[in-house]
């Protein structure tokens, strides 16, 4: 039987979905209450990193070794990756040697080829096109501050890049009205916004009324650095702000996948503000991976 792979929310179904968050705050209140539940205990799991990242090597490293397995760190460095291996012959061997995969790389089509050459699950830790398990957190931790996200009205502002298209697949997902706001030139493709879930609007302050999620991220992602200055330009009205939250609801949140840059897509009094989960957020990375490995990696032994 072929590997289960989350390459992006839509290799999980909608209930499979919300057991996964259920399960990661079982695991979060577990962790808090210092209780040790290791069922990977001699499983490893390979992490191939393109990308640096501080959020997604902690939280990989540290729920692995929770769980009671091992993460093993490979960049293009390490690997015959860098020296032009074909990446195809890299999972058929790698993925003999450990028990599930992520890789944080930029086009999601390389994930795609390694997946379909592996003969256990992958994650996708980030690409160019989605960031699925940023997605969890977010999910996971909306639910945890304020009940289910069916059926609310969630706005994205600035970039339509990989967040916002993970953003789009969710609110199909979990049934919740997704508004992205952000400047023409930046907007999805239009084969992105076929959901009758999304709407698109340019106007920020429009697009915040009555909202009970506010998200946004960096302007200039990892390889747009030369673009940043222009990019400061375009976005600054999508600023989010304290003006700007008050024309979402009284108890609207604010989210940001972090790292964070004050005083450009955010400032400080939002994101250090009282309506901002962004800590709990970020710890959710955690808890929201490490149900996602349990899920994967059981289902892919039981399988077998």
């Amino acid at each position: 039987m072929e590997p289960r792979h989350f390459l992006t929310l839509r290799d999980l179904t909608p209930v499979e979905l919300r057991q996964l968050l259920g399960r990661a705050t079982e695991l979060r209140e577990q962790r808090h209450e210092g209780l040790i539940h290791e069922p990977l205990r001699g499983r490893v799991l390979g992490m191939i990193f393109e990308k640096s990242s501080t959020r997604t090597r902690v939280s990989f490293e540290a729920g692995m070794a929770q769980l009671g397995g091992h993460a093993i760190f490979l960049s293009p460095r390490d690997t015959q990756l860098g020296r032009g291996e074909p990446l195809e012959d890299t999972a058929r061997v790698v993925s003999r040697m450990v028990d599930v995969v992520m890789i944080r790389t930029f086009g999601h089509d390389l994930l795609e080829r390694f997946a379909a050459h592996s003969r256990v699950p992958v994650i996708n830790g980030l690409t160019d096109q989605f960031h699925p398990c940023q997605l969890l957190a977010d999910m996971q931790t909306f639910h945890e501050h304020r009940g289910d996200i069916a059926g609310k009205r969630v706005v994205w502002l600035g970039d339509g890049n990989n967040m916002c298209h993970s953003y789009i697949n969710a609110a199909e997902l979990f049934d919740f009205r997704l508004r992205i706001s952000c400047p023409s030139e930046y907007a999805p493709e239009a084969r992105w916004l076929e959901s009758s879930n999304v709407e698109l609007m340019e106007d920020p302050g429009e697009a915040v009324a009555g909202a009970d999620l506010v998200v946004t991220d960096v302007w200039a992602s990892m390889g747009q650095e030369e673009e940043q200055q222009r990019r400061k330009t375009d976005f600054a009205p999508y600023r989010v702000t304290r003006s700007l939250m008050d024309r979402a609801n009284d108890d609207a949140l604010f989210m940001h996948c972090l790292p964070a840059h004050r005083g450009e897509e955010v400032d400080a009094e939002v994101i250090d503000g009282p309506q901002s989960v962004v800590w709990d957020e970020a710890e959710n990375r955690l808890h929201a991976q490490k149900a996602l490995l349990e899920f994967l990696v059981l289902q892919d032994t039981n399988s077998k």
